[in-house]
């Protein structure tokens, strides 16, 4: 389909090129190149913009654009074999680009007053109320073609505060590279004025470009003063009060991480007399010595410029060590594989309770509370479960200085501990269904490589365990958690992650199958299990006589599931996102998502110190009025650039600069944590600009490593690369003929040098086509399904 040559042809009047343009975009996200012609150049009457490909000609660039996906076969759209899921998504990019023939596009060519217009969107901002993206939270080939339709239409109409939502996702799209290398800056034009529309200068103001506000470009600066429009005016002022900032203070200029705190060094101590910056005077200038490479590979303390001794990419192992406890998150503990949560971590695992609590109370689950111990009897009622965890339980045996008649079991997980009273409690089919959830702490034993948030012996998290009449309900309620599970991941972590089942040697001991969200670390090539729905059939109401009675009057044991999620998840994230400044917190977890800091000066009299505090003890309450987590750091013994790089490694997502120039020019400064990205922002716009900001920074996290997870993945149909895939840092995605001898094989025979060898992570839930006669990429045998392989915790 649509093989090379392909011939974009496109027109020059203002509909024909937006449509050229979004068929460009879309070719450069899924890599496909394409010649670009001038209608004029082509002989005979073609319906504009038209693709040329061999003999085949297809126009209009809503159908160009959604041909060239599925040629290509991206995650923009659905591709077969279509499962529900997939079906369900396609239907819904299919309507929205049907929104974008017959309204948008039609807008184009009648009526383009503001209020036809913002009534022409209201769909799209009722759609994006409660999600970043159109379709199910992901960037799709609607959110771009309906994008790129308003920037056409109307984005002036955006600074209405009725569309509030359609702003904030119409800059995140269009500011995707892919997006942005062809549709130029994100700079609203106004729509024609009605009687009801806002005055232009408003509008001006709320269109500045985050894109265009950025420090240390002359050529930027020079273009920006050489308008005279309040946006430019504000990018302007941003710019010079950046280059004259308190001369005083490290600002801007120690922002890579020498800045340190007054007379202190980073950890609050004092610092020696010699320690201090030479040529540095009172109450004026002071200038700092060229920092020198500490000689020896043993002195590369600071080299990574924030404090870390080492760098994630040349020592990911030490570097999330030391990244843990310095960024706050942790600290170590006298026994062995025990951590301290400090509030800074709790903080955010107190975000993701509270987020699936909801969410699980709204699937009509309570929670309730069972003891921390468990009875000998109780825990080897199971026998294949409790084999499972038998090295890692641990037992209490003395009370005081007596020995105990009989030892006691500290919980590894709760199912012999609840179902005893499930048993009690189920006696009719009306009892049914039971949903109960339990937050609490277990212990696991573990003495392989403990690691903090990935693998400790004491470690918190939920469990729920669920009891049914049938089956049915049973499985379609595992794979519901499941789907909550990838919530936790990438609606608020921001962590792609592949929905699968367990292969039966990896599967939850004791249970009928496992599924599983993994993740993926691509910095070491290492898999990681996320969280864990278990369907367990009636093996455990068989073993402890969990049964009840039917309506027809007979006996019948419950069907039975449980589900954990643990404060692994914290972990996960820092992995996935963090870098040598530290972590990188999405938004919607961050436990502030905003830090304001003013940066007087000593030049500064009293009163405008007094003002400039004021002023930011406002947006600070201001931005909290709007739900936001913000904090301020008014601390006077640490320069500004000491105070950026401490938030910096605690991954604050934005920073709010507040100097001497932005008090004469009403203005601040935003920061991204996870671009660096910085923009100047009117005082009047920092409560719409920043809500906003928030959640294009989320999405772009999210589609950032989504797209590096794909790139993660190789699929091999024979050995042939198998290990050198994995050497890599690949997962590999194969055939498989499903046996736990050939499982064991491939374990085996793909560990090299230090490396471990490979498991299987998941059959994924999504299945490629697997052809009739394919066979094993191992084995030879008669393959069963494709199944994702990789070196993992």
């Amino acid at each position: 389909m649509l093989r090379a040559p392909r011939v974009l042809v496109t027109g020059d009047d203002p509909l024909t090129h937006v449509e050229g343009i979004k068929v460009q975009a879309i070719a450069k996200f899924v890599g496909i190149s394409l010649t670009v012609r001038s209608a004029d150049t082509e002989n005979g009457k073609l319906a504009l913009p038209c693709l040329l490909a061999n003999s085949q000609q297809v126009s209009g660039g809503n159908v160009i654009a959604k041909l060239l996906v599925a040629a290509h076969g991206h995650t923009l759209y659905p591709q077969a074999p279509y499962s529900f899921d997939k079906r369900y998504r396609a239907a819904q990019i299919d309507a929205w680009l049907d929104y974008s023939t017959a309204e948008l596009q039609h807008r184009q060519k009648g009526k383009k007053d503001q209020a036809t217009v913002v009534n022409s969107l209201t769909p799209l901002e009722r759609a994006l109320s409660a999600q970043t993206y159109l379709v199910q939270d992901t960037l799709s080939l609607a959110d771009i073609v309906i994008a790129l339709d308003i920037k056409l239409m109307a984005s002036g109409v955006l600074s209405n505060k009725a569309l509030a939502n359609v702003a904030r996702w119409y800059r995140t799209v269009l500011s995707h590279p892919h997006v942005a290398e062809y549709s130029g800056p994100i700079t609203p034009t106004p729509a024609a004025p009605s009687s009801s529309s806002t005055s232009a200068p408003h509008a001006a103001t709320n269109g500045i470009s985050h894109g265009q506000a950025t420090r240390g470009s002359e050529a930027s600066t020079s273009q920006s003063t050489s308008q005279s429009s309040p946006q430019s005016a504000v990018h302007a002022n941003g710019q010079q009060q950046r280059q004259e900032r308190s001369k005083g203070k490290d600002a801007d200029g120690q922002q890579q991480g020498q800045a340190k705190p007054k007379g202190k060094d980073a950890k609050g101590g004092k610092l020696a007399k010699n320690d201090v910056a030479k040529g540095q005077k009172k109450g004026g200038d002071k200038k700092e010595k060229p920092s020198q490479a500490p000689k020896g590979d043993a002195k590369k303390k600071k080299e990574t410029k924030l404090g870390l001794a080492h760098s994630k990419q040349t020592s990911f192992g030490d570097w999330y060590s030391e990244v843990v406890v310095e960024s706050e998150m942790i600290s170590y503990y006298d026994v062995s594989g025990c951590y301290i949560l400090r509030p800074w971590a709790y903080k955010v695992w107190e975000i993701i309770q509270r987020w699936f609590d909801d969410k699980i109370k709204e699937a009509g689950v309570e929670n309730a509370y069972f003891p921390l111990f468990v009875t000998e009897e109780a825990l080897k009622a199971e026998k294949d479960h409790v084999e499972g965890f038998a090295a890692e339980v641990a037992w209490v045996t003395k009370s005081g200085d007596t020995e105990m008649e009989r030892p006691i079991a500290i919980r590894p997980t709760s199912e012999t501990v609840m179902y005893p009273y499930y048993a009690q409690w189920i006696r009719s089919h009306r009892d049914l269904p039971l949903r109960l959830n339990q937050w609490n702490a277990v212990v696991r034993w573990e003495f392989k490589h403990p690691t903090p948030f990935i693998r400790s012996r004491e470690f918190l998290w939920q469990e729920g365990h669920h009891a049914f009449a049938t089956r049915q309900e049973a499985e379609r309620e595992t794979y519901q958690m499941l789907d909550l599970y990838a919530g936790v991941y990438e609606h608020l972590l921001a962590v792609p992650v592949c929905k699968g089942k367990k292969s039966s040697k990896e599967k939850f001991a004791g249970s009928l199958f496992t599924t599983t969200v993994e993740a993926f670390v691509p910095t070491n090539g290492r898999g990681i299990q996320g969280g864990t729905s278990h369907c367990l059939g009636q093996n455990f109401s068989r073993m402890f006589k969990i049964e009840y009675e039917a309506e027809d009057k007979t006996r019948q044991l419950v069907w039975q599931i449980s589900y954990g999620l643990t404060t692994r998840t914290i972990g996960v994230m820092i992995m996935v996102h963090g870098d040598d400044k530290g972590i990188v917190m999405p938004p919607r977890v961050a436990p502030q998502q905003v830090v304001v800091i003013p940066i007087p000066n000593a030049k500064m009299t009293g009163d405008d110190k007094q003002a400039m505090a004021a002023k930011a003890d406002e947006l600070v309450q201001q931005l909290k009025s709007n739900g936001l987590r913000v904090t301020s750091d008014t601390r006077d013994n640490y320069t500004p650039g000491w105070k950026y790089n401490h938030w910096e490694l605690k991954g604050v997502p934005i920073r709010l600069e507040l100097g001497p120039k932005d008090m004469e020019n009403k203005t601040v400064m935003l920061a991204r944590r996870d671009t660096g990205v910085k923009e100047g922002v009117a005082w009047g716009d920092v409560a719409a600009r920043v809500p906003e900001l928030l959640e294009q920074i989320q999405g772009d996290m999210l589609q950032n490593r989504r797209e590096e997870f794909e790139n993660s993945i190789v699929e091999l149909t024979s050995w042939d690369g198998f290990v050198k895939a994995l050497d890599d840092k690949k997962m590999v995605r194969t055939p498989w003929c499903d046996e736990e001898e050939v499982e064991e094989d491939v374990k085996k025979n793909s560990a090299s040098g230090d490396a471990m060898g490979a498991k299987t992570l998941c059959i994924p839930l999504e299945q490629p086509p697997l052809p009739e006669g394919t066979k094993c990429f191992r084995s030879g045998k008669p393959a069963k399904n494709w199944v994702l392989w990789g070196r993992s915790y």
